[in-house]
């Protein structure tokens, strides 16, 4: 057992990203095999992060390469074993990526193709075997945003080891699936049967291998660990910070309650409040409505008193201010 790892990515960047013939003809292949279109030129623009591997302050070690026709891809090995939030940081990425040409005074007809390749160690999509997917800018009904797909500018690959079968006979395994499975088994070396007959019979891994051999002594395999350990370094960061998110989010989630629990007290609050001055005015309609009969009532104990007492109904008439009608209504009643 060897100490090279290319599930590491400062092993993966340095075995594909050196500044030196032997690692860009092994780059060359691996983009000609998961983009599955022959990669002839390529250069790597950020080989300098390889070279100074002892000022290292960030685990990210993506490599941005350049194809002869301008195609950049940002290529990266990521390490996480959890999928929260990857997809968007790797959409931002390639946002990021593709809104860093400079286009000033020239037509958006000249932006080239950008592609973020990710190496998933873990599944990102559980509802299809797909090894490899690319991602485009669609609509809702699966209808691409441009009808050539040349002019589609935009792409995120996928690639998810852990879909390979790892069983299967190296015979029936295409390149893709290969390819993976030295990423994945590299470090058993030759204790591995099928990284031997490999590496005994194909030439893409031979390549690899002699990279990979150049990792695999003392010094690299503590250069590897103390990468590891700045790695899970920031994996805890980014875990803690994610950690504060979800509680702030809870956190205004129960402020948010709290205020619907306020809105709903006050709305009852207003409800009976409202139904306090409805059996207000209805009482005070009631009180109203006796106080008439009532009134009523002593207009007419007054009239038959007086007509009893002997006065005509053109005298009651004056003095109560009704008319005769009125008050022979009254007198019958």
């Amino acid at each position: 057992m060897r100490s090279a790892n290319l599930l590491n990515d400062f092993a993966f960047k340095y075995v594909f990203g050196e500044d030196c013939k032997e690692a860009n003809d092994a780059l060359k292949s691996l983009l000609t095999v998961f983009l599955e279109r022959k990669v002839n030129h390529v250069v790597v623009k950020n080989s300098e992060m390889v070279k100074d591997y002892t000022k290292m302050k960030s685990p990210r070690l993506d490599l941005l390469v350049e194809f002869d026709d301008q195609t950049t891809v940002d290529l990266e090995m990521q390490l996480r074993q959890t999928k929260d939030n990857l997809l968007n940081r790797f959409n931002y990425y390639l946002a990021r990526l593709h809104g860093s040409q400079d286009m000033e005074g020239k037509s958006y007809s000249q932006l080239k193709e950008t592609i973020v390749m990710v190496f998933f160690n873990l599944i990102i999509a559980d509802d299809d075997d797909d090894i490899c997917s690319l991602y485009t800018m669609r609509k809702y009904s699966g209808i691409p945003l441009v009808k050539d797909e040349k002019e589609d500018r935009m792409k995120l690959m996928t690639i998810e080891m852990p879909k390979v079968d790892l069983n299967k006979p190296l015979e029936d395994m295409n390149e893709q699936e290969k390819m993976i499975y030295y990423f994945l088994n590299c470090h058993k070396g030759l204790d591995d049967s099928k990284i031997k007959v490999m590496i005994e019979s194909d030439g893409m891994i031979q390549m690899l291998e002699k990279r990979v051999e150049t990792i695999s002594d003392d010094r690299w395999k503590k250069i590897i660990e103390d990468f590891q350990k700045l790695h899970e370094n920031e994996e805890r960061i980014e875990l803690q910070l994610e950690l504060e998110e979800a509680q702030r989010q809870m956190k205004e989630a129960r402020k948010d309650k709290e205020e619907v629990r306020k809105d709903k007290e006050e709305a009852r609050k207003e409800k009976e409040e409202a139904h306090k001055e409805k059996e207000e005015a209805h009482k005070e309609k009631e009180e109203a409505r006796k106080a008439i009969l009532e009134a009523d009532k002593k207009v007419k104990q007054m009239v038959c008193k007086m007509y009893e007492d002997g006065f005509t109904l053109e005298q009651i008439s004056a003095y109560c201010s009704l008319n005769v009608d009125e008050i022979e209504l009254l007198i019958k009643s």
